[in-house]
């Protein structure tokens, strides 16, 4: 079985093979190559000691040097090199302890997590697959290396990459490692909220992000995301829906392109309901003013899994402005437009028909026909080139300043003053109009 490697990573491999050391690609590069997808980094492991590799090449990093890693710039990018390694004891749920170097490629390879990430390649030797990662790719199978106990106690983290690499190969996790998830989710607490994001935003831009479930029913949401637990026991006693809250959010998470902002818009957009819950003499539930109270719960969990500002503020409008529903007039969508903004605008139009697909059949093609009529207005808006933004007026706070106007809030009042009148009437965005009706 043969891997076509890059020139410098095959180069890493010749330079240690001829100095005499043992020396593979290893990990997810070998099973992406394997299963016909492009390897995102190329990791290396050798016998070599970190002393012994930076001896073999001209330019190197010391980037992780006391757990064995090298970075090797070559021509052709730059490669981590690992030495084989034995982890100490794992206290935190995170870090060994220590490690200890091995010459043994077999010690290496059984300290890691799966069994389709514990093989290792290279053109002299092929593929070194000591616990069946090839017969498990076939079976399209996620599954421990060992004691799937002991692998996640060393790292906790490995609990969201089991769902999270189903979600993405389409993978069955298998039932001892499924166990061991089940018991062992508390110990997510221990780590970061860094590596909590960046493992649930992978699962969520997955081919199947309806994972998610899974990551309900064996704990982890209940530990990472407690929030989507309460939805999942909210029911939707309403015509508009067939799915409790929960479900419905997955659902609508599936129903939009895998774009982050946008999923983690459906992830939380309806979060707030379980808090607005009121069912009427009829037995019909009702949500009023959840997308409020969804959108503080955006932000709250936002900050919590320490996500940028831009991508938290962008997710929150979304949430807060999902369940709008202007009128498709043209003044009506340029309010619209202004308020949730302009580059927001057109990704509100594809939140509105992932959270209509994820709901019942009752008046889903009006409300879809509907959306659609926004977007046709909305581009129309665009072709007229129509003020939407401060930045669009004729006239700006420097010419307010010329007109007498002393720098400070007052001009941003007058700014806003213009912006809604043009807004109703784009032909009074000239400058004389709007220095005489508003700056006299």
């Amino acid at each position: 079985m043969h891997i076509e490697l890059p020139a410098g990573a095959g180069q890493i491999l010749s330079t240690l093979h001829e100095a005499g050391y043992e020396a593979y690609v290893v990990g997810g590069c070998v099973r992406d190559s394997l299963l016909g997808r492009t390897p995102g980094d190329w990791d290396i492991t050798t016998s070599a000691t970190p002393q012994q590799v930076k001896s073999c090449f001209r330019r190197t990093v010391d980037t992780g040097i006391r757990h064995g890693t090298v970075t090797v710039l070559t021509g052709g990018g730059q490669y981590e090199v690992t030495t084989y390694r034995i982890d100490g004891k794992y206290k935190d749920g995170r870090h060994p302890e220590s490690v200890i170097f091995t010459p043994s490629l077999m010690e290496d390879l059984k300290r890691r997590d799966f069994t389709i990430n514990a093989m290792a390649y290279s053109g002299e030797s092929g593929v070194i697959d000591e616990f069946d990662g090839l017969g498990d790719i076939r079976r399209r199978l996620i599954r421990a290396v060992g004691n799937p106990e002991r692998r996640f106690q060393e790292d906790a983290l490995r609990i969201m990459r089991a769902v999270r690499f189903a979600a993405q190969l389409d993978y069955t996790i298998e039932e001892g490692t499924l166990e061991a998830i089940r018991t062992l989710a508390p110990n997510l607490r221990n780590i970061s909220a860094e590596r909590i994001r960046a493992e649930l935003e992978k699962l969520l831009v997955s081919p199947h992000p309806e994972q998610l479930e899974l990551a309900y029913r064996t704990g982890i949401t209940g530990v990472i995301l407690p929030e989507l637990d309460e939805c999942m026991k909210c029911p939707q006693h309403n015509p508009h829906h067939r799915y409790n809250v929960g479900e419905h959010i997955i659902h609508s998470v599936c129903a939009v392109r895998p774009d982050p902002v946008l999923r983690l818009a459906m992830l939380f957009h309806d979060m707030g309901k379980p808090a607005c819950r009121t069912t009427d003499e009829n037995g019909i539930d009702h949500f009023h003013g959840h997308a409020a109270v969804s959108a503080d719960i955006a932000d709250r969990v936002m900050r919590r899994l320490r996500y940028d500002n831009h991508t938290r503020e962008a997710v929150t409008a979304l949430v807060r402005y999902h369940d709008i529903r202007p009128a498709n007039t043209e003044a009506e969508i340029r309010k619209a437009v202004t308020e949730v903004g302009k580059e927001l605008f057109p990704l509100l139009l594809e939140v509105k028909l992932a959270d209509g697909a994820a709901q019942s059949e009752y008046r889903r093609e009006e409300k879809q026909r509907s959306v659609e009529a926004w977007r046709c207005t909305y581009e129309k808006i665009l072709q007229n080139r129509d003020p939407l933004c401060a930045a669009d007026l004729a006239v700006n706070g420097t010419d307010l300043i010329r007109e007498g106007f002393r720098p400070g809030p007052q001009i941003g009042k007058i700014l806003n003053a213009m912006l809604e009148d043009v807004i109703v009437t784009p032909g009074h965005n000239t400058r004389a109009y709007l220095l005489e009706h508003f700056a006299r």
